[in-house]
């Protein structure tokens, strides 16, 4: 029997053996002396993941916290950012057209104006024009670097240059890019970031990342804290969780963010050329210079997750993406739904073929 193909990493990627027995023993440790006794144990493991997460994302330990989601992150800094200076008619939030649901729909129920960035001809955030929209109304400027459905790759960097001349608070959301992309804090210029550590970097579910740049925490106020001491955290942590995390970024590190990304593009690039052989097949990324390992695309007359459940079937699993995940630029497009194979470190040229034979 023909082994399963995983191309869905965007969605969740599996971890790694290491990873696997890291969260394993420590579940049995837990068993053997107690949780809170095996978490003391543990200490200086749980700082190395703090520690291990600030190198991936070029900040410093104090601006690291961690949580059960990339939305449990965001909503963190987000509660903290209306708890010390709330939303008030009138006040604008500028989004980009690729915006994670659930995000925008946060920003929609804050009270203020939700704006959309312009984009250029191939769909990216137009950095020079977002510049002139800002004024003194504008509270907030948020970008989801690596959109959902496709392959698109934002100027994030670009955006934070205007965000940090303006003043003006700049939240990136890079659930798709932490584990594909190399992520640096500082030149992307962002005050917040968050991603889960489900996905590229191939940590568990139920883990994900915020950085809070250090200048900026002190505009913020966590409407609850507990004892813990910590602003965007609970002394409460599912340690086993995180000690798979800590040994997945290692993992990740070691073969370098950069060789992960030639790696994920080259076959990224290749699907698409692949793809497009194929008359029934549309692709439906967006960018005109280098994509991610997201490739968006359908079927003709075939539903995305008719698609999807065809692929399984076959032993193939990608994912299949509707509106709400990337509402503004699906509706903007005039799509109901795209079907989305995305690569890791794990996949090869072997797993191009055996998907566009399937289709």
């Amino acid at each position: 029997m023909m082994q399963p193909l995983l191309l869905n990493h965007a969605g969740a990627s599996p971890l790694s053996a290491a990873a696997l027995a890291a969260l394993q023993d420590h579940l049995a440790l837990e068993s053997r002396l107690g949780p809170m006794e095996a978490g003391e144990a543990v200490a200086p493991r749980l700082q190395r993941l703090r520690e291990d997460a600030a190198r991936l994302l070029n900040a410093g330990t104090d601006e690291i916290a961690f949580h059960g989601s990339g939305s449990a992150a965001f909503g963190a800094a987000w509660a903290a950012f209306v708890h010390a200076t709330p939303l008030r008619a009138g006040d604008r939030i500028l989004v980009g057209r690729q915006e994670w649901g659930g995000n925008l729909a946060t920003y929609r129920r804050s009270g203020a104006q939700v704006e959309v960035l312009p984009c250029r001809a191939d769909g990216s955030v137009d950095v020079e024009a977002a510049a002139k929209m800002i004024d003194e109304k504008v509270r907030l400027i948020s970008l989801t670097w690596l959109p959902a459905n496709g392959g698109l790759i934002n100027d994030a960097a670009g955006l934070g240059r205007v965000a940090r001349a303006a003043g003006v608070p700049y939240l990136i959301d890079a659930g798709q890019a932490l584990g594909q992309l190399p992520v640096d804090v500082q030149a992307l210029g962002c005050d917040v970031l968050k991603g889960a550590g489900r996905k590229h970097l191939r940590g568990p579910r139920g883990t994900a990342l915020l950085y809070v740049r250090k200048g900026f925490q002190d505009r913020l106020e966590p409407p609850w804290v507990d004892v813990s001491g910590a602003r965007f955290e609970t002394a409460e942590q599912p340690v086993a969780l995180r000690l798979a995390l800590q040994v997945a970024i290692a993992e990740a590190l070691e073969i370098g963010i950069g060789n992960i990304a030639a790696h994920v593009q080259t076959l990224a690039v290749q699907l698409r050329e692949r793809l497009a052989e194929l008359p029934h097949v549309r692709l439906h990324d967006l960018g005109d210079g280098p994509r991610s390992g997201l490739v968006s695309f359908s079927v003709e007359g075939e539903a995305a997750p008719a698609t999807r459940a065809r692929l399984a079937q076959r032993g193939i699993h990608v994912g299949a993406n509707g509106v709400p995940y990337t509402p503004l630029d699906m509706q903007y497009r005039g799509l109901e739904g795209i079907v989305r194979a995305s690569f890791s470190w794990l996949n090869n040229e072997a797993d191009i073929e055996r998907l566009a034979s399937a289709l």
